[in-house]
């Protein structure tokens, strides 16, 4: 190694660093802390992001990084050194156009937003979530004026979260969707809810088969942790400190932490596969928003929800729960699990209409910041789209407009990256199934080693060394594409109507 990359990496670590103190004290904003610290916790957080990005954005950085683009032109443009240069000089440029003042605005007001989300979420009360609501669109104006105007200004978000796509490809990708979804929701079976699905499911049962699971894909305790929270989520402090978090629902089968966790495991595990040697750098991360969710839905959804896995883990679950499952057999249970029923809540949503939430965000979120929707209108709109789009009308806001945490943190352009990798997941499976056929007999017998070993090799090693569009073309040969997805949900919901 160089002395200019040696000096560029030291650079790097310390900028990492504040990131991973400021994820350690969200980290604890959302699973430990009082709820009266929430006002002092968004000063700290304010003060660490705008100093990780004071240092990042300093002109010795962009120095730097001009004196080593000749210097790494010569070495294999894969190379971890070669990728490293090219990914920094990406953020910093992008970095630059935004003042530290304004990225510690957005951080502090996101800090206090969420606590002001959580307690109008418990009490039903949009109207006080509102003003925050307001002043993050403001905030995320200003955020979108630091960069050069652009066909579609949704672009300047969507690139937060997956760098380099543009919001016409998720529009071709969820108009393909959309008609078909309603028509997979449409053509399910029109049945009341069984009634083993309202439990009881007693905690303390599932925070243990909850650890199992995570356990037999692979998050092992010397390296991961996993704690009750509000909205479920997963933080990575480095490849070696995993930080899974998930919510206990003892009357709703749906709402069970077992799948949530499983979503979440398998976004501990995408950052837990990284390369080791890309820890300390802004490579040591997931590629993508998109390539993370593909991730937590194939090990939630097309394993976990899948038939072979159920195989081997009901009869441990059944035991477990034994007052709401002694008899139901298998097959019901499975087909319980996984049938298309419209619901109000997008994490509890099946896998047919867990897109059409999506598609509902992702067309409030551009009305709002440029159609005209007013803050006043979003629950009447919520409420009218999710009629039109999944057939239900909430009766709140609670399970309405209120359900998600990502606005008050002021994640717009991240809502659209959840289907992309619901997309992503299928493709992902059927390129892995390619290299081994027996998958679904390895998951019926509770081993998943080598899916792990073939996704960390393919996929996970790789943290953010490629853009997203090169790292989907050397996973799965090709764009995101909805075929193998919407292929997979009419598998599944025929052998579904046929059990």
């Amino acid at each position: 190694m160089t002395d200019l990359l040696s000096t560029l990496r030291d650079e790097l670590a310390q900028i990492v660093d504040l990131g991973v103190a400021a994820r350690v004290l969200e980290w604890d904003q959302l699973v430990m802390m009082p709820r009266g610290g929430a006002t002092t916790r968004a000063e700290g957080l304010a003060t660490v992001h705008r100093l990780a990005h004071e240092l990042f954005v300093r002109d010795e950085i962009g120095e730097l990084l001009d004196r080593l683009e000749p210097e790494v032109a010569d070495l294999d443009p894969d190379s971890d050194d070669a990728c490293l240069v090219a990914v920094t000089r990406r953020d910093w440029d992008k970095a630059r156009r935004v003042p530290p003042a304004l990225q510690g605005e957005m951080t502090k007001l996101g800090s206090e937003a969420m606590e002001a989300w959580a307690e109008a979420r418990a009490n039903d009360d949009y109207a006080s979530f509102r003003p925050w609501l307001d002043r993050t669109l403001e905030l995320k104006q200003r955020y979108i004026d630091c960069f050069p105007a652009t066909d579609d200004a949704y672009d300047v978000l969507l690139d937060d979260f997956e760098p380099g796509m543009q919001t016409h490809e998720v529009r071709r990708v969820f108009e393909r969707l959309e008609p078909a979804l309603r028509e997979l929701t449409a053509a399910a079976a029109d049945e009341e809810p069984e009634p083993f699905l309202s439990g009881p499911y007693p905690r303390e049962a599932q925070h243990e088969l909850s650890l199992e699971v995570a356990r037999a894909f692979g998050a092992a305790d010397e390296y991961f942790r996993l704690d009750p929270t509000v909205h479920p989520f997963c933080l990575s402090f480095a490849t070696r400190d995993i930080r899974l978090t998930t919510r206990y629902a003892e009357d709703d089968l749906h709402g069970n932490s077992l799948f949530s966790t499983m979503h979440e495991v398998g976004h501990g595990l995408y950052e837990h596969g990284g390369d080791a040697a890309l820890d300390r750098t802004p490579l040591a991360t997931g590629c993508s928003s998109a390539l993370h969710e593909s991730q937590s839905r194939l090990w939630e959804n097309v394993i976990g929800r899948s038939l072979p896995f159920w195989r081997w883990f009901y009869p441990r679950f059944r035991d477990a729960f034994a007052n709401a499952l002694a008899d139901v057999p298998l097959e019901r249970f499975h087909r319980a699990v996984n049938r298309p029923r419209p619901s109000f809540i997008r994490v509890d949503a099946d896998e047919t209409t867990y897109g059409l939430h999506i598609i509902l965000r992702f067309q409030l979120e551009q009305e709002l910041l440029f159609g005209g929707l007013s803050t006043a209108d979003v629950p009447e709109a919520w409420n009218t789209r999710m009629e039109e789009l999944v057939g239900v009308r909430p009766p709140n806001d609670r399970v309405g407009c209120l359900q998600d945490v990502h606005w008050s943190g002021g994640m717009f352009g991240y809502f659209p990256t959840y289907q992309l990798g619901n997309v992503l997941s299928a493709q992902i499976w059927e390129r892995l199934v390619s290299d081994l056929p027996d998958a679904y007999e390895r998951v019926e017998q509770g081993s998943f080693g080598e899916i792990y070993e073939w996704l960390r090799e393919h996929l996970y090693r790789h943290g953010r060394k490629f853009t997203p569009a090169a790292m989907t073309e050397r996973l799965v040969g090709g764009p995101i594409d909805p075929e193998p997805y919407l292929r997979y949900l009419a598998d599944k919901n025929a052998s579904l109507a046929a059990a």
